[in-house]
C-alpha cells in the first residue's frame, strides 16, 4: 500500500507524528496522479510548485513543533466549481476556460488555514449542471471501476480522484445528488450537510438553501475531518449561523442498537433499477438487524418532481439566463434546458412549489419524530456509459426529464437534510453501490456518529465494505 492510499485519518496521525513527511504523501500523490489520471481524466489541474512548497513549508512545521491544523500537510482536490487563488478555474465551461482566480472562495480558504496542500482541481460537468462528469473543456471523466463509465456528477472528478488515491480528500457540491451519487458511483463517501454548516458566502442566488457544500472522502473518518475543517460562521451567507462546536470534535461511539430506522426502496416516488431494488435489499437484509427497530417505510414527499423541477429551474435563471443569452453557442445542453425550463414557468408555478417545499420539509420532520434515520440507495441504477448524458429510461420507463432518474436523491434535497452516503460493496455489474443515511436539518453530527458506527460494523464483512478499483488496470 502507498502512502496515499491510507486514509486521510490515519495520514494526518502519521504527520503529526513524524512517521511519514508531508513532502513524501505529496510525491506518493503526484506519482499516483501520473499513474491512473491519463485513464480516468479526475484531475484537470495541477498546482505543482506552490503544492511542493506548501509540503516542504509543513514539514518544516511539524519538526518545528509548530501547532498543526486539522488538514495539515493532506494534499487536497478542489470540484473546478470552486475559486482558486492562482489556479486554473473554469466551472467546467469555455466561457471561463481560461480563467485564474485571484482569491480562493471562503471554502478553500478555510481548508488552507488548517494546513491542507491544495494540490489539483477535479473534473466537473458544466456549472454543475448534470449527473455526468463531462464538458467541452476538459471531457469526461470515466470511473475507476470501468472508465467506460461515468463517475456521475456533478463531483465525479472529486469521487473518482479519491477512489484512485490521487488525493487525500476532495471537496464537493451538492444540489440534486452533485456530491452522493458520485460517491455512490465510485465507492467512496460523501456527506451533505444541513443549509449552512458549510457557508457560501458567493452563491448566485443567496436564499437558496438546496445548494451545499460539502466534504468527500473514502472513509466516513475522513469525512468528518474535512467537515470540521469546512465548518466555520459568515454572514454573508444567509443561513450560516454559530459554528456546532460539535463537528469540531473527533466522532465518538453511537449505539446501533439504540436506533430506530425507516428503510425506503425509493423513497415512495423515484424510478429506480429493479436490480438496484434487489441489491438494496438483499444488502440491508445484513445489518437492519443491529437496530433497536427498523421499518420499511416511505417518507411522504408529496408533489416532489414537479416541485424540484420549478425551484431548480428558477434558481437557473438567476444563475445562469444572462450566460444562455449571450453564450448559448459554447453553453452544454444541460444548462440551457434548465434555463429554458425554468423561463417556462408562472409566478404561480413558483408559489405552488414553494408551499409544497414547504409541506415536504414538515412531512420528512414529522417522519423524523417517529425514526431516528432513513436509510435508502444513493443512485437508482448502476453506473452508465459516460457518452450518455444521463439515463434515459429506467425499468422500460421513459425518464420525462434529464433529472428524473436522480429523484433518490433530489427528493431528500428538498427536506434540507443531513445526509451521508456510505460504500457498501458491489452492486450486480460488480460495480460500487451505495446508501444513504439521512437524519434531519440541522442533524449532523447525529448522522455522521451513526454512518461511522453502520461502517465499522460492517468493516468484517468483506460483501459490505468499500470496493478498491483495480489500480494496476488502470495505469495499464
Amino acid at each position: 500500500m502507498s502512502l496515499c492510499d491510507l486514509d486521510a485519518v490515519e495520514q494526518r496521525r502519521r504527520i503529526g507524528t513524524k512517521e511519514i513527511s508531508p513532502v513524501e504523501l505529496l510525491e506518493s500523490s503526484l506519482h499516483r496522479i501520473e499513474a491512473v489520471n491519463g485513464t480516468v481524466n479526475a484531475v484537470v489541474a495541477i498546482d505543482l510548485d506552490r503544492a511542493r512548497a506548501a509540503a516542504k513549508s509543513a514539514e518544516k512545521a511539524v519538526r518545528d513543533g509548530d501547532d498543526l491544523g486539522l488538514l495539515h500537510g493532506l494534499p487536497l482536490g478542489i470540484k473546478d466549481l470552486e475559486a482558486t487563488a492562482g489556479l486554473r478555474t473554469t466551472y467546467g465551461s469555455l466561457i471561463y476556460e481560461n480563467h485564474v482566480p485571484d482569491a480562493d472562495d471562503l471554502s478553500v480558504a478555510n481548508l488552507r488555514e488548517e494546513g491542507a496542500i491544495i494540490l489539483a482541481k477535479t473534473n466537473t460537468p458544466e456549472f454543475g449542471a448534470g449527473a455526468n462528469t463531462r464538458n467541452s473543456v476538459y471531457g469526461a471523466t470515466g470511473n475507476p471501476f470501468n472508465p467506460q463509465l461515468t463517475p456521475a456528477g456533478s463531483s465525479g472528478g472529486s469521487a473518482a480522484a479519491l477512489a484512485c488515491g490521487m488525493v487525500s480528500l476532495a471537496s464537493g457540491s451538492d444540489y440534486g445528488g452533485s456530491l452522493r451519487t458520485p460517491a455512490g458511483f465510485c465507492g467512496v463517501t460523501g456527506f451533505r450537510p444541513s443549509p449552512g454548516v458549510v457557508p457560501v458566502p458567493k452563491r448566485a442566488v443567496a436564499l437558496n438553501p438546496y445548494s451545499v457544500q460539502g466534504g468527500m472522502g473514502r472513509t466516513v473518518g475522513d469525512v468528518s475531518l474535512m467537515i470540521a475543517a469546512l465548518t466555520s460562521a459568515d454572514i454573508g451567507d444567509p443561513f450560516s449561523q454559530s459554528v456546532d462546536s460539535e463537528l469540531l470534535e473527533p466522532l465518538g461511539d453511537i449505539d446501533l442498537g439504540s436506533l430506530r430506522v425507516a428503510f425506503s426502496e425509493d423513497l415512495g416516488c423515484a424510478p429506480v433499477d429493479n436490480s438496484i431494488r434487489q441489491v438494496f435489499t438483499d444488502k440491508c437484509a445484513a445489518f437492519r438487524g443491529v437496530f433497536a427497530e427498523a421499518h420499511d417505510r416511505d417518507p411522504d414527499l408529496a408533489d416532489v418532481h414537479e416541485t424540484f423541477e420549478i425551484t431548480r429551474g428558477v434558481n437557473f435563471i438567476s444563475a445562469h439566463a444572462e450566460r444562455v443569452r449571450k453564450h448559448r453557442d459554447i453553453l452544454g445542453p444541460n444548462v440551457i434546458d434548465n434555463v429554458t425550463r425554468g423561463q417556462e414557468y408562472s409566478a404561480a408555478d413558483v408559489g405552488w412549489a414553494n408551499a409544497q417545499q414547504s409541506k415536504i420539509y414538515q412531512n420528512v420532520l414529522a417522519m423524523f419524530d417517529e425514526v431516528d434515520l432513513l436509510i435508502c440507495p444513493t443512485a437508482a441504477v448502476s453506473p452508465f456509459p459516460h457518452e450518455n448524458w444521463f439515463v434515459e429510461e429506467i425499468n422500460g420507463e421513459k425518464m420525462p426529464t434529464y433529472m428524473r432518474w436522480l429523484a433518490l436523491s433530489y427528493g431528500l434535497t428538498l427536506a434540507l437534510p443531513a445526509v451521508c452516503s456510505l460504500p457498501v460493496g458491489v452492486d450486480h455489474k460488480g460495480m460500487p453501490f451505495g446508501i444513504q443515511i439521512a437524519g434531519p436539518n440541522g442533524s449532523d453530527r447525529f448522522v455522521l456518529q451513526a454512518a461511522y458506527a453502520l461502517e465499522t460494523y460492517l468493516a468484517n464483512q468483506p460483501t459490505l465494505t468499500r470496493p478498491i478499483p483495480d489500480l494496476a488496470a488502470l495505469a495499464g
